[in-house]
C-alpha cells in the first residue's frame, strides 16, 4: 500500500534557532511504518536571518511569503500544499511543539474519528517557563468562549499545532482573511461555522527558540475581535471580507 501523504506547513519568521531542531525532530522512519509520508513546506515570512537556508539543509521545501503576518504565511502555505496530500499539519517553527507526537494528532483523522484536531497545551505538558500565566489565563478565556458559542470541541483555541484532512483546508482556506496571530482563532471558529468535526489532544509545550514576535494586549485585542466578526460569519458572507488586521 502506497504511504499517505502529509503535507507539514510551519510559517517562519526569524527561527533559525529552532527550525532545524522542528524538521529533525519528526521521526519519518516510524511515520512511514504506520504508512505517512512527509513533504515539509516551511513559509519563511521575509526573515531577516537564515532561517530559509537553515529550513533547506534540513531537507524542508521553502517558499519565501515577503507580507509579514502568520496569517498571510499560512495563507500561502495553503495554497501550495500539493492536491495529493491526504492530511494537512501546522506547527511554529520556534521549536516549542514536539513534532515528534505529529502521529497523536494523525491518528484520530486517519480513523475517521474527526476532521480536524489541534493539540491541546492546557490539557498536555508545559514546561516550565513555556507560557506566562497572563498567556495562560487569556488563552483558558478564549477556549471557554469558543467552546459556549461556536459549540466546538476545543481546549486550546490558540494553539499552533492543528492536522487536518486535505479537503478541509480545500473548503476552509478560501475564506481566511487574518493578517496576523488570530488566525488560529479564524480557522476553529470558521471550521465549526463549517461544520467539520473538531477536537483535541494533549500535546507537550516547551520554551521557545529565539524571540517570540507575539504582543499580548495588541494580538489579544486582535484575537478577540475575530472571535466576535465571525459569530454571525456564512460562507457568503466571504464575498465581503476584507484583510483588515493590518490596519485595526
Amino acid at each position: 500500500m502506497n504511504p499517505q501523504k502529509v503535507t507539514v506547513v510551519i510559517p517562519c519568521y526569524n527561527e533559525s534557532k529552532g527550525i532545524g531542531k522542528v524538521i529533525n525532530g519528526f521521526n519519518r522512519e516510524r511515520l512511514l511504518h504506520h504508512g505517512y509520508e512527509l513533504d515539509i513546506l516551511v513559509v519563511d515570512n521575509n526573515s531577516t536571518d537564515n532561517t530559509s537556508e537553515v529550513a533547506r539543509d534540513a531537507g524542508a521545501r521553502v517558499i519565501v511569503e515577503k507580507t509579514k503576518g502568520k496569517g498571510n504565511a499560512m495563507r500561502t502555505g495553503f495554497k501550495n500544499v500539493s492536491d495529493d496530500s491526504t492530511y494537512v499539519v501546522m506547527l511554529d517553527g520556534d521549536d516549542t511543539y514536539s513534532a515528534s507526537e505529529v502521529h497523536r494528532l494523525l491518528e484520530p483523522l486517519h480513523s475517521g474519528f474527526c476532521e480536524v484536531v489541534i493539540g491541546s497545551r492546557l490539557n498536555g505538558k508545559m514546561k516550565e517557563g513555556s507560557m506566562t500565566l497572563f498567556n495562560r489565563m487569556g488563552n483558558w478565556v478564549f477556549s471557554h468562549l469558543v467552546r459556549y458559542f461556536y459549540r466546538a470541541n476545543v481546549t486550546d483555541v490558540l494553539t499552533g499545532y492543528f492536522a487536518w484532512k486535505k479537503y478541509v483546508i480545500d473548503d476552509m482556506a478560501p475564506h481566511l482573511v487574518s493578517d496576523g496571530f488570530a488566525i488560529e482563532m479564524e480557522m476553529i471558529t470558521k471550521i465549526a461555522k463549517l461544520g467539520y468535526e473538531i477536537y483535541s489532544v494533549p500535546i507537550s509545550y516547551h520554551p521557545r527558540s529565539g524571540e517570540t514576535n507575539l504582543r499580548p494586549i495588541y494580538d489579544g485585542y486582535r484575537i478577540l475581535k475575530m472571535f466576535f466578526r465571525n459569530l454571525f460569519w456564512k460562507v457568503k458572507d466571504n464575498e465581503a471580507d476584507e484583510h483588515i488586521e493590518v490596519t485595526v
